[in-house]
């Protein structure tokens, strides 16, 4: 199996983005595409970025930032509060499977068997 590395001075910001899994609409039952990451370099706790566009966009220029522990909240970037709501309600749901795949308990097959439809 060919696995694509980032360049060891890709900046943390890439590599965060190389190494998360884009979970569309049809999979979440969100109106937006969300990614989620293992814990990787990051110096922050369990997140999710979600595409501010609906459908299955991944834009990266227009995203938002929501915590998962202890609490889903709005951590950076807009997000209307419909879609704050649901993304905090599909958090809520799958938040074992997600801080799994954070800690590195789960792979990307084992976190979308684990991952819940709102």
């Amino acid at each position: 199996m060919n696995v694509h590395h980032p360049a060891p001075d890709t900046p943390l910001e890439e590599v965060d983005l190389f190494e998360m899994a884009n979970l569309y609409p049809r999979h979440t039952g969100l109106p937006m595409t969300v990614w989620v990451s293992p814990k990787g370099h990051a110096r922050h706790d369990a997140r999710v970025k979600v595409c501010r566009a609906h459908g299955d966009r991944m834009d990266v220029d227009d995203i938002a930032t929501v915590s998962v522990r202890p609490e889903p909240e709005l951590i950076h970037g807009p997000l209307p509060t419909a879609d704050l709501k649901a993304v905090q309600a599909w958090i809520r749901l799958n938040s074992d499977a997600l801080i799994g795949y954070w800690n590195g308990e789960l792979d990307t097959v084992d976190l979308s068997r684990a991952l819940k439809t709102l």
